[in-house]
């Protein structure tokens, strides 16, 4: 699996870090991997959140993110730890897209990625080409907002918005393992919880007809989720960090109690994505409501050397069989690579400092880790078991 040295040799337990490092990972949200070589400018736009432009006086290398790249994914291309950026693109360059992926992708130990389709999803691969690239399985998460765009697009009245949405969102996700909305983005989080009525929803309907542009309105958000939770599968939620489309004031999972609350006799699983800088508060969620389950994926790819900080805050309230492993990585596959190889060495870091001060036992650590690395993803999506190779069985053609 991970092809870097046990994290802290002097605080880890030897065992316990080969172990973590071996464990096959459930990715329970990620995009897919771009699949044309990048030009400089083009990977460094990637390995930031921010849509502006890099300014010419700096380089988002010179970053945690950055600085990872060149730590963890630089052996992975058979090249020295710390490289400069030169040599990593260069090298990156003379791979091609295709190899690239193949190694960083196979490297990362993730046996099966459940693939959100609905961000820039042609610019990317899809699970079938996830699949490929990787050799592992790879299966869809939906996006509400991609689905009732689809339908606004392909024309219909106001009145007729509601049916036809939930017509095309069953047929949508006849396969999918999960769905998510990013209301977060649109709306933000400080909405009303109660289901809208049917009125509602078609005069809203009809003002973002007359509008065009994206699905913005509170109102057709409240009603995407409702129909989420009516068609039964897990409903991820994207909270906390993101690029600056999204108002992280209005983005903390503390804003969705009364949905948390309404939705609790659906026993639809709340899937909260991410949580940075927010993971106290999805761990006090996740802690208090049987559904609610929280990952801190993108913030681990983005806090580089100090995810270990992110990791041991998410572990402080939350019963362990709450939280789960993802990467959120969209575009190069040096951040799909990342997602897994900084969590791994954050888990064994954490963990091990617990077992090195006698408050752990090795056994109990690594149960822990195989939990959050996997368990708890094949237990809420429902995925099949390993198969005898360390890989995950997919029962979706």
């Amino acid at each position: 699996m991970s092809l870097t040295p046990d994290p802290a040799p002097d605080l880890v337990p030897a065992g316990l870090a080969r172990a973590i490092a071996e464990l096959p990972l459930v990715d329970h949200h990620v995009h897919g991997a771009t699949h044309r070589d990048l030009s400089r400018r083009a990977f460094e736009e990637l390995i930031t959140e921010s849509d502006r432009p890099v300014p010419e006086w700096m380089t988002s290398f010179d970053s945690q993110a950055g600085y990872a790249v060149l730590r963890h994914c630089a052996p992975i291309l058979g090249l020295a730890p710390h490289c400069s950026p030169e040599e990593y693109l260069a090298r990156r360059a003379r791979l091609g897209a295709a190899e690239v992926n193949r190694r960083l992708l196979a490297a990362s130990g993730i046996a099966h990625f459940l693939v959100e389709t609905g961000y820039r999803g042609e610019e990317v691969l899809g699970p079938s080409g996830m699949a490929e690239a990787s050799g592992v399985p790879a299966d869809e998460v939906v996006r509400l907002e991609t689905v009732a765009e689809q339908v606004a697009a392909d024309g219909c009245p106001a009145e007729a918005f509601a049916g036809r949405f939930e017509e095309a969102l069953w047929e949508r996700s006849r396969t999918a393992r999960g769905l998510k909305t990013v209301a977060a983005y649109r709306c933000g989080l400080d909405l009303d919880p109660a289901r809208p009525a049917a009125g509602e929803v078609a005069e809203a309907a009809g003002r973002w007809f007359a509008a065009g542009g994206r699905l913005a309105d509170p109102v057709l958000a409240r009603h995407l989720i409702w129909a989420g939770l009516d068609r039964g599968l897990p409903l991820q939620f994207h909270i906390g960090f993101g690029d600056p489309d999204v108002d992280l004031r209005r983005a903390d999972p503390l804003l969705l109690r009364g949905l948390i609350e309404l939705a609790e006799p659906t026993g639809v699983p709340l899937l909260l994505l991410h949580c940075y800088p927010y993971q106290r508060h999805a761990g006090f969620l996740a802690h208090a409501y049987p559904h609610v389950f929280f990952d801190v994926g993108l913030g681990v790819t983005f806090s580089g050397a100090r995810a270990a900080a992110l990791v041991a805050e998410s572990l402080e309230v939350a019963p362990f069989a709450k939280i789960l492993f993802s990467s959120d990585a969209w575009g190069p596959a040096e951040l799909h690579h990342l997602g897994a190889e900084l969590w791994r060495r954050a888990t064994a870091r954490v963990l091990g400092g617990f077992v090195a001060e006698g408050e752990w036992s090795p056994g109990q650590a690594l149960r822990v880790a195989a939990m959050i690395g996997s368990g708890n993803a094949r237990r809420v999506y429902g995925l099949p078991p390993l198969d005898p190779r360390g890989h995950g069985q997919t029962t979706h053609d």
